[in-house]
Formats: C-alpha cells, sequence, structure tokens
C-alpha cells in the first residue's frame, strides 16, 4: 500500500522504497534568519574600542585600525578626530578608552580628573611646521625666524614685503581653542600656550582644514604637522634656518619637533594594551613611518 504523509511546513513526501524532503518557501525564510541572527550575534562577540583625540595623530590611528582590524576578530576599533583636548575629556569620562594627542596631558586636565593618573604611550615623532602658499614661497619668503612668526601672529607685521615677499596682506591661520597642534605652537613659538594670536584671520578646526586654507590662498600662513605638508600647494618653510624633516626631527635639529601619544585614564584595559602594542609595534611603525610620521624605534 502507498503510504502519504504532508506536513504543512516541511513536506516530507513518501514513496515506497524511496523518502523525499522538500522545504517550503516559509522555512527557507525562517532558516534564512536564524543565519542572519547567528551571524550578527558573532559578529557582536568582537570587543568594542574607541579610540579619539588629535587630528594630527588620526590618519595613524585610522590606518593602525583597519590594519589591526583585518588581522584579527577578538576586538573592533574606531577612530575618530575631534583634537587632543576631547580625546583626553573623552578617556577621562568613559566615552573612549583610548585618547590620541599631539601634546602631554595639561596640569589642568590632571586636576579636573584627579581619580585616576593618565597613563602616557609616546606612539611617532612628528613636526609643527610653518607653512606658506606655494605663491609666498616663490616670491622668497623660504625662511622665518621665531621672531618674525611671533610678528606675523601678533599682528605686527601684516605684509609679506616686509619678510622679503610681495606686497600682499599676510593671511594668517590659525587653529581652535582644543587643538594640541595649537598649544604646541603657542608654546614652542609665541612663549605661551595661552598666548592670544591677534594677527590670526581665520581660526580652523582640524589640520586637514588648516591645509585646505593655505593651498586655497595665495598669501597664507599656517601650521600644521609634517604628515600634511608632504604634498599640495603648500610648502613647510625653514623655521630658524632648519627645514623640517625626519633626519631634522630625529637628531633635534628642528625647533619645533614634538612626541605623539597615546593615552589611557588609568592602566589600559587588556584589549587597549593589544591595539597599543600593536601600534607601537614593527606593523605599527611601518604605518607611522609610511605616514610622514618619525617612528619612535
Amino acid at each position: 500500500m502507498s503510504l502519504s504523509i504532508y506536513f504543512i511546513e516541511n513536506s516530507f513526501i513518501h514513496y515506497p522504497g524511496r523518502v523525499r524532503y522538500r522545504m517550503s518557501i516559509r522555512s527557507k525564510s525562517v532558516l534564512a534568519s536564524v543565519l542572519i541572527v547567528a551571524f550578527l550575534v558573532a559578529a557582536e562577540t568582537a570587543a568594542a574600542l574607541s579610540v579619539s583625540g588629535s587630528t594630527t595623530v588620526l590618519p595613524f590611528g585610522v590606518q593602525c585600525a583597519e590594519d589591526f582590524n583585518t588581522m584579527q576578530s577578538d576586538i573592533d576599533v574606531s577612530v575618530t578626530g575631534g583634537g587632543s583636548g576631547v580625546g583626553i575629556k573623552n578617556i577621562a569620562e568613559g566615552i573612549s578608552d583610548i585618547a590620541m594627542a599631539s601634546r602631554k596631558v595639561k596640569d589642568s586636565e590632571k586636576e579636573a580628573y584627579p581619580d585616576e593618573e593618565f597613563v602616557e604611550t609616546p606612539i611617532a615623532y612628528d613636526a609643527v611646521c610653518v607653512a606658506v602658499s606655494q605663491a609666498v614661497y616663490d616670491a622668497g619668503v623660504t625662511d622665518l625666524s621665531q621672531e618674525d612668526v611671533q610678528a606675523v601672529y601678533n599682528g605686527e607685521i601684516t605684509n609679506w614685503a616686509d619678510l622679503g615677499g610681495d606686497d600682499e596682506a599676510i593671511y594668517v591661520v590659525g587653529r581652535e581653542v582644543g587643538s594640541g597642534t595649537r598649544d604646541t605652537f603657542n608654546g614652542m613659538v609665541m612663549g605661551s600656550d595661552e598666548a592670544e594670536t591677534e594677527g590670526v584671520r581665520t581660526n580652523v578646526g582640524s589640520n586637514a582644514e588648516m591645509k585646505t586654507a593655505i593651498v586655497n590662498s595665495d598669501k597664507a600662513i599656517g601650521y600644521l604637522g609634517l604628515n600634511y605638508v608632504q604634498n599640495g600647494d603648500l610648502v613647510a618653510i625653514a623655521y630658524e634656518g632648519v627645514e623640517p624633516s625626519a633626519d631634522t626631527i630625529k637628531d633635534g635639529s628642528y625647533p619645533l619637533a614634538r612626541e605623539l601619544y597615546m593615552y589611557t585614564y588609568g592602566e589600559p584595559s587588556e584589549d587597549a594594551q593589544v591595539f597599543l602594542d600593536f601600534v607601537t609595534g614593527e606593523d605599527g611603525q611601518t604605518i607611522a613611518e609610511d605616514l610622514g610620521f618619525v617612528s619612535i624605534n
């Protein structure tokens, strides 16, 4: 006798000597949903690690995170900018796990967040470069002293003719409050990281915006990290007779050389330490050099 058994969802069709299994459309949809959920659950098992801060360090941090995320699946690193001050504030308030900074933590920041210590990890060397529009450089402004730059940013010198250039008004670009590069420039060039720079006509929020402002003008001066002056219609001029380069940063002859950092608030977590080890290791330092920074090794 022939026997046939039917189920609404999954049809089992029995014939003498053979059994066939056929999935309904609904069953296939259910299976697909289960697989998607399983994939999402697996993806969520990766621990999230948040990094934020300095726009100088940002390209380095982003590339390190991309390479690090590709080579392993246990920790998922995300990176955002905002400035050194923002990154330091974020780790102290638990918003981020690691801060990127182009300066050391200030005493005022330590006083504002006294519960834990800010733990510092040097990650690369860099320099604050004084840069001018290509047209300014071509007109003869190729080297400025500290006194020259101070006078420009104080508003005492306002025309390029006074510095050996064309008879053109100087378009002075600065950085917004909270920028580590601004603090370094003010401290090293102007004499105090709280210095007033009354000659500035425009303040920008990042190194990328600084570069755009200088490139889009034929009479601008500004300051930015070494890796941002590798190409484009702007030139990093000599400062106090020394041009910024990997060699002059390493030998200490360039006056505006600086160290770059990553910070944690308190001792790094296990996941944070794994990422910091990658950044300061061979792979991370190769990325640093490829991007125009100088390795700490």
